[in-house]
């Protein structure tokens, strides 16, 4: 059990305001949620990502150089839910209490969202992988969440630098202006391919596929993070073949060998989108990711 002084200096630390003039510092695990911690703090928040741009969506290793920001930082944003097993271990090493789970510095991201799959009981993978176990943790990729995220946001940082709440509060009107013309310009050009079949690499993409129209039948992973086996692969070709399916949904670290055989196999076009904000060039930021996978998904259901 600690000594009783070195406990309450503990609580007595995570109590305590954390915020004492500047720049606020924030750690967010996902390049997307910097961009939106960015949309509401401005220059009144320094932001750094833990997760590159490019990464398996459930394994991130942290860097030393990291650590010490996480060591520092008042606010630790996350997508919550199962997303980050990879997180526990930092939180421990980086030592700062304010940090960890609903401590006065834990910000989860998901509060407020409307989950999928929320209801689907899913077994461990035997080998290994990751489970969507509390909903589908890719919510991000549905533009309309920005508004619940962009507000969440606003209170944990409101919660931490209660004196700039006006300017909190007034920086995320020109990003959701932006929000909605890119919502009704996405939309029109979406139209057209609603109801389109498609197969995706990994589970990323049941936000993005309602709030467009689109229909997942499969994905090549059987289950989240597990490589397909040839049979798993042999009976998704056959499904897409007689299904109708023209379009595999791949991302910048899917493996291309088997995404290329899936497509030679099942005759569907192959499409790279970006799942996270960098991920390729040109989708430097929240909108500018969705402008980029909407016209490669418009170009790609095209004429052959």
């Amino acid at each position: 059990m600690p000594r009783l002084p070195a406990l309450l200096a503990v609580l007595l630390l995570a109590a305590a305001p954390a915020w004492g003039g500047g720049a606020l510092s924030v750690v967010t695990t996902t390049t997307d949620l910097k961009a939106l911690v960015e949309a509401v703090g401005g220059d009144r928040v320094s932001v750094e990502s833990l997760a590159p741009a490019i990464h398996d969506p459930h394994a991130v290793e942290v860097k030393p150089g990291q650590l010490a920001r996480l060591r520092d930082a008042a606010l630790l944003v996350r997508i919550g839910l199962d997303h980050e097993p990879w997180l526990a271990r930092p939180l421990r090493a980086a030592g700062n209490p304010r940090l960890l789970p609903r401590g006065p510095g834990d910000l989860d991201a998901s509060h407020g969202i409307e989950l999928l799959q929320a209801e689907t009981v899913r077994a461990r993978p035997e080998r290994g992988g990751h489970v969507h176990g509390l909903g589908n943790t890719h919510y991000w990729l549905d533009p309309e969440n920005a508004r619940v995220m962009t507000a969440t946001i606003l209170g944990g940082l409101t919660r931490l630098a209660a004196a700039d709440h006006a300017v909190f509060t007034a920086n995320p009107a020109p990003f959701l202006e932006r929000l909605d013309a890119g919502l009704a310009r996405w939309s029109r050009a979406m139209a057209p391919l609603a109801g389109l079949r498609v197969v995706v690499t990994h589970d990323s993409w049941p936000y993005f596929a309602r709030r467009f129209g689109l229909v997942v039948v499969g994905a090549i992973e059987p289950s989240p993070g597990v490589p397909p086996s040839p049979q798993s692969l042999g009976a998704l070709t056959a499904r897409m073949r007689e299904g109708g399916v023209r379009l595999i949904i791949a991302e910048p670290w899917s493996n291309p060998a088997v995404v290329s055989q899936v497509a030679a196999r099942s005759g569907a076009r192959a499409v790279i989108l970006a799942a996270s904000v960098g991920a390729e060039p040109g989708a430097g930021d929240y909108l500018a990711l969705f402008d980029l996978n909407i016209r490669r998904l418009v170009e790609a259901a095209g004429p052959r």
